[in-house]
Protein backbone atom coordinates (compact mmCIF):
# COMPACT_ATOMS: atom_id res chain seq x y z
CA UNK A 1 0.00 0.00 0.00
CA UNK A 2 1.70 3.83 -1.33
CA UNK A 3 3.08 5.63 2.17
CA UNK A 4 0.41 8.38 3.11
CA UNK A 5 1.98 11.02 2.47
CA UNK A 6 2.70 12.86 -0.60
CA UNK A 7 5.25 13.28 -2.66
CA UNK A 8 7.39 15.33 -4.81
CA UNK A 9 7.85 15.98 -7.97
CA UNK A 10 9.94 18.39 -9.11
CA UNK A 11 10.01 18.84 -13.81
CA UNK A 12 9.86 21.59 -15.70
CA UNK A 13 8.72 19.35 -18.91
CA UNK A 14 5.00 20.03 -18.80
CA UNK A 15 4.04 16.72 -20.73
CA UNK A 16 6.40 14.51 -18.64
CA UNK A 17 4.76 16.29 -15.34
CA UNK A 18 1.78 15.90 -16.65
CA UNK A 19 2.33 12.00 -17.49
CA UNK A 20 4.47 11.24 -14.16
CA UNK A 21 1.77 12.61 -11.86
CA UNK A 22 -1.48 10.79 -13.72
CA UNK A 23 0.58 7.86 -13.57
CA UNK A 24 1.52 7.67 -10.10
CA UNK A 25 -2.25 9.34 -8.97
CA UNK A 26 -3.27 5.98 -10.73
CA UNK A 27 -1.06 3.88 -8.83
CA UNK A 28 -2.23 5.42 -5.57
CA UNK A 29 0.07 7.91 -4.40
CA UNK A 30 -0.54 12.02 -3.49
CA UNK A 31 1.74 13.91 -5.63
CA UNK A 32 2.52 17.31 -5.31
CA UNK A 33 4.12 18.73 -8.68
CA UNK A 34 6.19 21.57 -9.25
CA UNK A 35 7.80 22.83 -12.07
CA UNK A 36 11.14 24.60 -10.91
CA UNK A 37 13.73 24.59 -8.18
CA UNK A 38 12.61 27.59 -6.49
CA UNK A 39 8.97 26.09 -5.82
CA UNK A 40 10.49 23.10 -4.93
CA UNK A 41 12.43 24.78 -2.32
CA UNK A 42 9.70 26.70 -0.90
CA UNK A 43 7.35 23.43 -0.54
CA UNK A 44 10.72 21.84 0.89
CA UNK A 45 10.79 24.79 3.10
CA UNK A 46 7.23 24.29 4.61
CA UNK A 47 7.07 20.29 5.21
CA UNK A 48 9.22 17.15 5.16
CA UNK A 49 8.34 14.51 2.60
CA UNK A 50 9.55 10.83 2.62
CA UNK A 51 10.05 10.70 -1.45
CA UNK A 52 11.37 13.44 -3.91
CA UNK A 53 11.68 12.59 -7.68
CA UNK A 54 13.32 15.38 -9.73
CA UNK A 55 14.81 16.23 -12.94
CA UNK A 56 18.52 17.26 -12.62
CA UNK A 57 18.88 19.75 -15.16
CA UNK A 58 15.73 22.37 -14.22
CA UNK A 59 16.93 26.24 -14.20
CA UNK A 60 19.58 28.12 -12.93
CA UNK A 61 19.61 25.93 -10.17
CA UNK A 62 19.40 21.97 -10.48
CA UNK A 63 18.15 18.93 -9.27
CA UNK A 64 21.11 18.67 -6.91
CA UNK A 65 20.13 22.02 -5.57
CA UNK A 66 16.92 20.00 -4.63
CA UNK A 67 18.30 16.76 -3.16
CA UNK A 68 20.61 19.04 -0.87
CA UNK A 69 17.38 20.66 0.56
CA UNK A 70 15.58 17.95 0.48
CA UNK A 71 18.30 16.08 2.99
CA UNK A 72 18.48 19.14 4.94
CA UNK A 73 14.63 18.88 6.11
CA UNK A 74 14.36 15.13 6.35
CA UNK A 75 17.69 13.40 6.66
CA UNK A 76 15.77 10.14 5.58
CA UNK A 77 14.35 11.41 2.27
CA UNK A 78 15.02 9.17 -0.75
CA UNK A 79 15.75 11.37 -3.20
CA UNK A 80 15.44 9.73 -7.09
CA UNK A 81 16.99 11.67 -9.65
CA UNK A 82 16.24 11.49 -13.41
CA UNK A 83 17.95 13.09 -16.49
CA UNK A 84 18.48 12.80 -20.32
CA UNK A 85 22.17 14.29 -20.01
CA UNK A 86 23.59 12.42 -17.21
CA UNK A 87 26.75 11.85 -16.96
CA UNK A 88 29.74 10.68 -14.25
CA UNK A 89 30.33 13.80 -12.91
CA UNK A 90 26.29 14.27 -12.34
CA UNK A 91 26.02 10.83 -11.25
CA UNK A 92 28.86 10.73 -8.50
CA UNK A 93 27.43 14.59 -7.46
CA UNK A 94 24.35 12.81 -6.82
CA UNK A 95 25.99 9.99 -5.34
CA UNK A 96 28.04 11.85 -2.71
CA UNK A 97 24.48 14.07 -2.11
CA UNK A 98 22.96 11.01 -0.71
CA UNK A 99 20.64 10.24 -3.55
CA UNK A 100 18.54 7.35 -3.46
CA UNK A 101 18.02 6.18 -7.39
CA UNK A 102 19.36 7.67 -10.71
CA UNK A 103 16.84 6.75 -13.74
CA UNK A 104 18.33 7.89 -16.73
CA UNK A 105 15.65 9.36 -19.70
CA UNK A 106 13.87 7.92 -21.40
CA UNK A 107 12.72 5.24 -18.72
CA UNK A 108 9.72 3.12 -18.61
CA UNK A 109 7.52 3.96 -15.69
CA UNK A 110 7.62 0.66 -13.90
CA UNK A 111 11.26 1.67 -13.98
CA UNK A 112 10.43 4.16 -11.90
CA UNK A 113 7.62 2.80 -9.56
CA UNK A 114 10.11 -0.16 -8.78
CA UNK A 115 12.27 2.44 -7.37
CA UNK A 116 9.61 4.14 -5.39
CA UNK A 117 8.76 0.53 -4.05
CA UNK A 118 12.57 0.34 -2.73
CA UNK A 119 12.18 3.91 -1.36
CA UNK A 120 9.06 2.68 0.40
CA UNK A 121 10.67 -0.50 1.92
CA UNK A 122 14.05 1.28 3.01
CA UNK A 123 11.28 3.90 4.93
CA UNK A 124 9.69 1.14 6.49
CA UNK A 125 12.74 -0.17 7.84
CA UNK A 126 14.50 2.66 8.91
CA UNK A 127 11.61 3.45 11.09
CA UNK A 128 11.13 -0.12 12.84
CA UNK A 129 15.45 0.00 13.47
CA UNK A 130 14.33 3.34 14.72
CA UNK A 131 18.08 4.68 13.61
CA UNK A 132 20.75 7.03 14.84
CA UNK A 133 20.45 10.05 12.72
CA UNK A 134 23.10 12.65 12.04
CA UNK A 135 23.78 15.74 9.85
CA UNK A 136 26.81 16.86 8.68
CA UNK A 137 28.28 20.55 8.32
CA UNK A 138 26.38 22.07 10.83
CA UNK A 139 26.73 25.93 11.06
CA UNK A 140 28.95 27.51 13.99
CA UNK A 141 26.19 29.91 15.24
CA UNK A 142 22.95 28.91 17.06
CA UNK A 143 21.05 30.95 14.23
CA UNK A 144 20.54 28.12 12.79
CA UNK A 145 17.57 27.69 9.90
CA UNK A 146 16.64 27.13 6.50
CA UNK A 147 12.99 27.68 6.23
CA UNK A 148 11.59 30.42 4.33
CA UNK A 149 11.04 33.12 7.43
CA UNK A 150 14.33 32.28 8.61
CA UNK A 151 16.09 33.07 5.05
CA UNK A 152 14.08 36.23 4.69
CA UNK A 153 15.55 37.51 8.34
CA UNK A 154 19.51 36.73 7.39
CA UNK A 155 18.62 38.79 4.49
CA UNK A 156 16.85 41.69 6.04
CA UNK A 157 20.95 41.20 8.62
CA UNK A 158 22.98 41.49 5.79
CA UNK A 159 21.40 44.78 5.04
CA UNK A 160 20.99 46.37 7.73
CA UNK A 161 24.21 44.98 10.04
CA UNK A 162 26.59 47.28 7.86
CA UNK A 163 24.31 50.47 8.58
CA UNK A 164 23.87 52.46 12.06
CA UNK A 165 20.23 52.24 11.75
CA UNK A 166 18.59 51.09 15.17
CA UNK A 167 16.62 48.19 15.05
CA UNK A 168 14.12 46.95 16.86
CA UNK A 169 13.73 42.86 17.01
CA UNK A 170 10.35 41.21 18.39
CA UNK A 171 9.54 37.59 18.75
CA UNK A 172 8.13 35.52 21.66
CA UNK A 173 10.51 34.52 24.44
CA UNK A 174 13.02 31.97 23.51
CA UNK A 175 13.57 32.58 19.88
CA UNK A 176 17.13 34.37 19.81
CA UNK A 177 16.42 38.12 20.10
CA UNK A 178 19.60 38.86 22.19
CA UNK A 179 21.68 36.31 19.22
CA UNK A 180 20.34 38.65 16.27
CA UNK A 181 21.06 41.56 17.97
CA UNK A 182 25.04 40.17 18.64
CA UNK A 183 25.23 38.90 15.00
CA UNK A 184 24.28 42.47 14.00
CA UNK A 185 27.17 43.62 16.00
CA UNK A 186 29.61 41.25 15.04
CA UNK A 187 28.65 42.35 11.04
CA UNK A 188 28.78 46.43 11.63
CA UNK A 189 31.51 48.58 11.52
CA UNK A 190 31.06 49.00 14.93
CA UNK A 191 32.93 45.25 15.70
CA UNK A 192 35.56 46.46 17.24
CA UNK A 193 33.78 48.49 20.10
CA UNK A 194 31.63 46.55 22.93
CA UNK A 195 28.48 44.86 22.58
CA UNK A 196 26.58 45.36 26.03
CA UNK A 197 23.14 43.72 26.85
CA UNK A 198 20.40 45.14 29.21
CA UNK A 199 17.82 43.12 30.72
CA UNK A 200 15.35 46.26 31.16
CA UNK A 201 12.62 44.20 33.32
CA UNK A 202 15.50 43.65 35.70
CA UNK A 203 16.12 46.62 36.52
CA UNK A 204 13.80 48.96 39.45
CA UNK A 205 12.61 52.00 37.26
CA UNK A 206 13.97 53.89 40.30
CA UNK A 207 17.61 52.97 39.34
CA UNK A 208 17.65 52.47 35.40
CA UNK A 209 18.15 55.77 34.50
CA UNK A 210 21.45 55.68 36.47
CA UNK A 211 22.31 52.05 35.10
CA UNK A 212 22.14 53.71 31.55
CA UNK A 213 23.18 57.29 32.02
CA UNK A 214 25.28 57.42 34.87
CA UNK A 215 25.63 59.13 38.12
CA UNK A 216 27.61 60.46 40.59
CA UNK A 217 28.72 59.99 44.04
CA UNK A 218 26.36 61.30 46.56
CA UNK A 219 23.17 61.52 43.85
CA UNK A 220 20.96 59.17 45.28
CA UNK A 221 21.02 56.98 48.20
CA UNK A 222 23.64 54.68 47.94
CA UNK A 223 25.38 56.00 45.94
CA UNK A 224 28.88 55.63 47.32
CA UNK A 225 31.38 56.34 43.85
CA UNK A 226 31.08 57.92 40.59
CA UNK A 227 29.27 55.44 38.13
CA UNK A 228 29.71 55.52 34.43
CA UNK A 229 26.66 54.23 32.57
CA UNK A 230 26.21 51.66 29.95
CA UNK A 231 25.67 54.16 26.91
CA UNK A 232 29.46 55.94 27.69
CA UNK A 233 30.73 52.64 28.87
CA UNK A 234 29.40 51.28 25.43
CA UNK A 235 30.76 54.35 23.38
CA UNK A 236 31.46 53.36 19.46
CA UNK A 237 30.05 49.90 20.40
CA UNK A 238 26.65 49.00 20.27
CA UNK A 239 23.82 48.91 23.31
CA UNK A 240 20.84 46.12 23.68
CA UNK A 241 17.91 47.12 25.05
CA UNK A 242 16.72 43.79 25.66
CA UNK A 243 12.48 44.04 26.97
CA UNK A 244 12.48 47.86 25.86
CA UNK A 245 8.55 47.59 26.90
CA UNK A 246 8.86 47.46 30.45
CA UNK A 247 10.53 50.81 30.94
CA UNK A 248 7.91 53.52 32.22
CA UNK A 249 6.14 56.65 30.79
CA UNK A 250 8.69 59.07 32.67
CA UNK A 251 12.46 57.00 31.83
CA UNK A 252 10.67 56.39 27.96
CA UNK A 253 10.70 60.44 27.42
CA UNK A 254 14.23 60.25 28.40
CA UNK A 255 15.09 57.71 26.16
CA UNK A 256 13.68 59.32 23.29
CA UNK A 257 15.75 62.65 24.00
CA UNK A 258 18.97 60.47 24.00
CA UNK A 259 18.05 58.80 21.01
CA UNK A 260 17.22 62.67 19.52
CA UNK A 261 20.56 64.14 20.70
CA UNK A 262 22.79 60.93 21.59
CA UNK A 263 23.94 63.12 24.61
CA UNK A 264 23.97 61.69 28.33
CA UNK A 265 23.79 63.37 31.57
CA UNK A 266 24.54 61.68 34.64
CA UNK A 267 21.94 61.79 37.47
CA UNK A 268 23.89 64.46 39.66
CA UNK A 269 25.85 66.13 36.80
CA UNK A 270 25.18 69.71 35.32
CA UNK A 271 26.66 69.32 31.70
CA UNK A 272 26.09 66.29 29.25
CA UNK A 273 28.57 63.90 27.27
CA UNK A 274 28.35 62.92 23.79
CA UNK A 275 28.19 59.30 23.53
CA UNK A 276 28.03 57.47 19.87
CA UNK A 277 26.25 53.84 20.56
CA UNK A 278 23.92 52.13 18.04
CA UNK A 279 20.82 51.08 19.81
CA UNK A 280 19.30 47.52 19.32
CA UNK A 281 15.87 47.11 21.08
CA UNK A 282 13.96 43.81 21.61
CA UNK A 283 10.24 43.32 23.22
CA UNK A 284 8.28 40.47 23.09
CA UNK A 285 5.29 42.54 24.09
CA UNK A 286 3.13 43.95 21.35
CA UNK A 287 4.56 47.83 21.33
CA UNK A 288 2.06 49.00 18.93
CA UNK A 289 -1.09 47.95 20.74
CA UNK A 290 0.81 49.20 23.92
CA UNK A 291 0.93 52.68 21.92
CA UNK A 292 -2.28 52.34 20.83
CA UNK A 293 -3.23 52.10 24.75
CA UNK A 294 -1.15 54.48 25.65
CA UNK A 295 0.88 53.24 27.45
CA UNK A 296 4.23 53.42 25.10
CA UNK A 297 5.46 56.70 23.46
CA UNK A 298 4.71 56.72 19.74
CA UNK A 299 7.70 58.65 19.26
CA UNK A 300 9.80 56.24 20.89
CA UNK A 301 8.50 53.65 19.08
CA UNK A 302 9.04 55.29 15.53
CA UNK A 303 13.01 55.88 16.93
CA UNK A 304 12.97 52.12 17.58
CA UNK A 305 11.19 50.71 14.96
CA UNK A 306 13.59 51.88 12.21
CA UNK A 307 14.30 48.58 11.20
CA UNK A 308 11.96 45.40 12.56
CA UNK A 309 13.01 41.82 12.48
CA UNK A 310 10.09 39.64 13.83
CA UNK A 311 11.59 36.02 14.52
CA UNK A 312 9.18 33.36 14.27
CA UNK A 313 8.21 30.76 17.32
CA UNK A 314 10.20 27.41 16.77
CA UNK A 315 6.57 25.62 16.17
CA UNK A 316 6.25 27.99 12.88
CA UNK A 317 9.47 26.21 11.51
CA UNK A 318 9.41 22.71 12.33
CA UNK A 319 11.66 22.33 9.57
CA UNK A 320 14.78 23.71 11.68
CA UNK A 321 13.89 21.61 14.57
CA UNK A 322 16.52 19.03 13.03
CA UNK A 323 19.57 21.42 12.26
CA UNK A 324 18.75 22.59 15.97
CA UNK A 325 18.57 19.75 17.65
CA UNK A 326 21.74 18.63 16.22
CA UNK A 327 23.71 21.88 17.27
CA UNK A 328 22.88 21.35 20.47
CA UNK A 329 23.60 17.94 20.51
CA UNK A 330 27.38 18.50 19.26
CA UNK A 331 27.54 21.25 21.62
CA UNK A 332 27.17 19.67 24.85
CA UNK A 333 28.66 16.50 23.88
CA UNK A 334 31.82 18.87 23.39
CA UNK A 335 31.35 20.48 26.45
CA UNK A 336 30.42 17.53 28.94
CA UNK A 337 32.90 15.04 26.88
CA UNK A 338 30.34 12.80 25.91
CA UNK A 339 29.12 11.01 22.52
CA UNK A 340 25.34 10.90 22.87
CA UNK A 341 23.52 10.13 19.55
CA UNK A 342 19.49 11.09 18.91
CA UNK A 343 17.82 8.30 17.20
CA UNK A 344 15.25 8.88 14.31
CA UNK A 345 12.58 8.18 16.48
CA UNK A 346 14.01 10.72 19.05
CA UNK A 347 13.75 13.44 16.63
CA UNK A 348 10.59 13.01 15.12
CA UNK A 349 9.14 13.66 18.69
CA UNK A 350 11.59 16.78 19.13
CA UNK A 351 10.10 17.58 15.78
CA UNK A 352 6.47 17.12 16.84
CA UNK A 353 6.27 19.35 19.78
CA UNK A 354 4.48 23.04 20.06
CA UNK A 355 8.04 24.38 21.97
CA UNK A 356 6.52 27.18 24.01
CA UNK A 357 9.49 28.20 25.06
CA UNK A 358 10.90 27.64 21.54
CA UNK A 359 14.78 27.59 20.84
CA UNK A 360 15.67 28.13 24.28
CA UNK A 361 13.40 25.39 25.72
CA UNK A 362 14.73 23.20 23.16
CA UNK A 363 18.33 24.19 24.06
CA UNK A 364 17.69 23.37 27.55
CA UNK A 365 16.42 19.85 26.85
CA UNK A 366 19.30 18.95 24.52
CA UNK A 367 21.86 19.76 27.51
CA UNK A 368 20.11 17.71 29.79
CA UNK A 369 19.47 14.56 27.73
CA UNK A 370 23.51 14.89 27.18
CA UNK A 371 23.92 15.16 30.50
CA UNK A 372 21.68 12.57 31.40
CA UNK A 373 22.44 9.93 28.81
CA UNK A 374 23.56 6.54 30.06
CA UNK A 375 23.95 4.49 27.18
CA UNK A 376 24.37 7.10 24.54
CA UNK A 377 21.11 6.95 23.03
CA UNK A 378 18.72 9.89 22.91
CA UNK A 379 15.81 7.66 21.90
CA UNK A 380 11.82 8.78 22.12
CA UNK A 381 11.53 7.42 25.40
CA UNK A 382 14.64 9.48 26.52
CA UNK A 383 13.09 12.26 24.78
CA UNK A 384 9.74 11.81 26.00
CA UNK A 385 10.56 11.45 29.65
CA UNK A 386 12.38 14.46 29.48
CA UNK A 387 9.84 16.53 28.23
CA UNK A 388 7.58 15.09 30.95
CA UNK A 389 10.12 16.64 33.76
CA UNK A 390 11.09 19.73 32.20
CA UNK A 391 6.47 20.07 32.32
CA UNK A 392 6.54 21.49 35.88
CA UNK A 393 5.11 18.70 37.54
CA UNK A 394 6.45 16.63 40.28
CA UNK A 395 7.52 13.45 39.50
CA UNK A 396 8.25 11.80 42.50
CA UNK A 397 5.35 9.17 43.76
CA UNK A 398 7.05 6.53 44.81
CA UNK A 399 11.22 5.87 46.30
CA UNK A 400 12.34 4.21 42.61
CA UNK A 401 10.98 7.40 41.16
CA UNK A 402 12.71 9.36 44.25
CA UNK A 403 15.83 8.06 43.66
CA UNK A 404 15.44 8.39 39.84
CA UNK A 405 15.33 12.24 40.52
CA UNK A 406 17.95 12.43 42.69
CA UNK A 407 20.50 10.87 40.59
CA UNK A 408 19.41 13.30 37.91
CA UNK A 409 19.90 16.25 40.19
CA UNK A 410 23.08 14.81 40.85
CA UNK A 411 24.22 14.43 37.37
CA UNK A 412 23.10 17.89 35.79
CA UNK A 413 24.84 19.49 39.75
CA UNK A 414 28.31 17.75 39.01
CA UNK A 415 28.01 18.54 34.84
CA UNK A 416 27.21 22.43 35.69
CA UNK A 417 29.99 22.76 38.59
CA UNK A 418 27.24 23.01 40.90
CA UNK A 419 25.49 26.04 39.61
CA UNK A 420 22.12 26.22 40.85
CA UNK A 421 20.85 28.19 38.27
CA UNK A 422 22.67 26.83 35.59
CA UNK A 423 21.34 23.29 36.80
CA UNK A 424 17.67 24.83 37.04
CA UNK A 425 17.74 25.85 33.69
CA UNK A 426 18.49 22.63 32.40
CA UNK A 427 16.36 20.72 34.25
CA UNK A 428 12.85 23.24 32.97
CA UNK A 429 12.46 24.06 36.70
CA UNK A 430 12.67 27.08 38.71
CA UNK A 431 15.75 27.51 40.60
CA UNK A 432 13.71 27.73 43.87
CA UNK A 433 11.66 24.66 43.06
CA UNK A 434 15.18 23.19 42.81
CA UNK A 435 16.05 24.59 46.25
CA UNK A 436 12.77 22.61 47.32
CA UNK A 437 13.58 19.64 45.86
CA UNK A 438 17.43 19.09 46.87
CA UNK A 439 16.35 20.07 51.01
CA UNK A 440 13.51 16.88 50.14
CA UNK A 441 16.00 14.85 48.61
CA UNK A 442 18.83 15.78 51.82
CA UNK A 443 21.01 17.51 48.85
CA UNK A 444 21.01 20.81 50.36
Amino acid sequence: MPIPDPLLLVEDDVSVRSTLTTFLDLEGYQVEAVSSTRAALEKLSLRPYPIVISDIYLDERTGLDVLRAAKQVNADCRVILMSARGSMETVMAATRGGAFEYLAKPFELDDLLAAIHKAEAELAGSQAQDRETDIDDLPETEMIGSSTRMIEIYKTLSQVAPTDASVLITGETGTGKELIARLIHSHSKRLPGPFVPVDCGSIAPSLIEAELFGALKGSYTGADRDRTGVFEAANKGTVFLDEIGEIDGPFQLKLLRFLQEREVRPVGANRSRAVDVRIVAATNRDLQKMVEDGRFREDLWFRLNVVRIQLPPLRERRTDVPLLAHFFLRKYNERYDREAVLTAGGLQLLEEQHWPGNVRQLQHLLERLVILSSNGRIDAAAVRDGLEDSSGADPVSGESLKETEREQILKVLEATGNNKSRAAKILGIERKTLYRKLERLGLE
